[in-house]
């Protein structure tokens, strides 16, 4: 067959019924008979696009690359592929390598509205959201009763702080597709908006639609369990989350084996010993890095100190896992490396990061929470690095994640007794780097910092050699773009309900705690290494 694909009609049976169980999120359906494809036809192109889509929403980026660029190899005008390839650079980390590959998506296809939309994405990725934003406003000027690209715009909008135009964007997009569920969720998790009667009733109606699809399906009852949880009836708001969870874990399953085996490596490789044979990494002081897990106030901290002079926020950067993965068998690798080999790892880090950074102060964020599986190779490669650990009480953060659906990743959080393992793997990794590393991380605690703001920020200031300033207190003031949930919580003074809001749910939190172990009891303290 001709290897660029023109028209479904010429497809084989069997990809075409990948496609379909694509198109419904049938994951676990479409991979064996895509993989059954390609051992028939191993220049299968469209094929392996197909794979590389569903690589890519499980998070198994490098699979998806390695797939579209061999598709290129094969088919240098799949123009599709081309396109999927810059998808996936953008949300690997790598915005400037996706923006440069548009060039010869758009002149194969200067028309296609959908080439705008994502070079729209790529150029937020890079921090450029003005450009971002006029670049959506130029498409729906041409074409305004698309659903998605107002939704698009919305996030766009929200992340500059344009709430009220970025509510409009999603009430937009829900005019145009009623049961668009990213939508709906995307209201509610601006966790400020609350869901009227009318609202309710219609995400009922959209979520009893026959042929709905699994996204909106659970994006839908996601939205439904905050508009539930806010009117305080929290027994039908956990049966939502609970529907919205489960149908998430059928297609991102955690295994919280692997997790576990890597912090094991972890620790036997990172020993105080070995620090000291191996003195020395690239010098800059520039970066902070706050870590963590999600929902346990990492936001906020970097909106603390990003209201600083000396500090820049940028966001939740994916570039240190990238260089601490570059040399296979990691963490053993990490200990391979030479003084200059290591030296070089932390200036690949710096360079990876600039494309993020838009000012000249001499400090900058980086947010990622799971980076504290990386915490040990930031010691080696960036000594003179600032390293904030964000913590948050076990059952407070695990329900919050419980609640949150994230937009990539976090496989963990879908799942009540695979997420109180996860917590209980990252303070065990943590209370390693506080044996071997003693003062090295600074630890944030999210109940002292609400109840004693000041004490909390002026210690967090010391700990990163920066004088005390009075804006640092007053966070919520300052304007800056901010990615993550927590948007518009931090653009709000510092507030103390959320720090018992799971006890709503304990009737239902069984598992959890039996995961979460001697972790809970010890909280905030991390329990005896044995």
């Amino acid at each position: 067959m001709d290897p660029t694909p023109t028209a479904t009609l010429a497809w084989p049976p069997r990809l075409l019924e990948a496609a379909l169980a694509l198109n419904a999120n049938r994951l676990e359906r479409a991979e064996p008979l895509l993989r059954a494809q390609l051992r028939e036809d191993p220049f299968d192109v469209a094929a392996m696009r197909m794979l590389a889509e569903l690589a890519a929403r499980i998070g198994r980026l490098a699979d998806a690359e390695t797939l579209l660029r061999r598709a290129l190899e094969l088919a240098p005008a799949f123009t599709a592929a081309r396109a999927n390839l810059a998808l996936v650079l953008g949300r690997s980390g790598r915005p400037a390598e996706a923006l440069a590959l548009l060039d010869g998506v758009f002149a194969a296809e200067p028309e296609d509205l959908g080439h705008f939309n994502l070079k729209a994405a790529t150029l937020g990725r890079l921090g450029d959201f003005e450009q971002a934003i006029a670049l959506y406003e130029r498409v729906l000027e041409q074409a305004p009763d698309q659903p998605r690209v107002w939704l698009s715009y919305g996030h766009m909008l929200k992340t500059v702080g344009r709430l009220a135009d970025g509510v409009a964007a999603y009430r937009r997009a829900i005019r145009l597709q009623p049961a668009l569920g990213e939508a709906w969720w995307s209201l509610a998790n601006l966790k400020t908006i609350r869901f009227d009667e009318a609202d309710i009733a219609a995400m009922r109606a959209a979520l009893a639609e026959r042929d709905l699809r699994e996204e909106d399906r659970f994006h839908l009852d996601f939205a439904l369990g905050k508009a539930f949880h806010d009117r305080g009836e929290h027994e039908p708001a956990f049966a939502h989350y609970e529907a919205a969870n489960a149908l998430r874990r059928r297609s991102l399953p955690y295994r919280p084996e692997e997790t576990a085996r890597l912090v094991d490596r972890s620790i036997a490789a990172f020993t105080a010993a070995a620090f000291a044979e191996r003195a020395g990494g690239c010098e800059a002081p520039d970066p902070i890095f706050v870590v963590g897990m999600p929902r346990a106030g990492s936001t906020l901290v970097e909106q603390i100190l990003a209201s600083h002079s000396q500090v820049e926020g940028t966001s939740e950067l994916p570039d240190l896992p990238a260089v601490a993965r570059e040399r296979r068998g990691y963490p053993e690798s990490a200990l391979a490396l030479s003084a200059a080999e290591r030296r070089a790892a932390g200036a690949d880090y710096l360079r990876r990061a600039a494309v993020q950074r838009r000012t000249a102060r001499p400090f900058f964020i980086d947010k990622l929470p799971n980076n504290w599986l990386f915490v040990p190779f930031i010691a080696l490669v960036l000594p003179n690095a600032k390293i904030i650990d964000a913590r948050r009480h076990p059952l407070g953060c695990c329900v919050s994640n419980y609640r949150q659906h994230f937009a990539r990743g976090q496989a963990f959080s879908y799942d009540l007794a695979g997420m109180g393992r996860y917590y209980a793997e990252y303070v065990r990794l943590m209370a390693h780097v506080d044996a071997v590393l003693p003062g090295r991380v600074h630890r944030v605690i999210y109940e002292r910092m609400v109840d004693d703001t000041e004490a909390e920020v002026r210690a967090l200031l010391a700990h990163c050699g920066l004088p005390f300033e009075d804006a640092c207190l007053a966070f919520h003031r300052t304007e800056r773009a901010v990615r993550t949930p927590s948007s518009e919580q931090v653009r709000q003074p510092i507030y103390r309900q959320a720090t018992d809001e799971w006890r709503h749910y304990d009737a239902h939190l069984g598992s959890l705690r039996a995961a979460l172990g001697p972790v809970l009891d010890s909280y905030p303290d991390a329990p005896l290494q044995r």
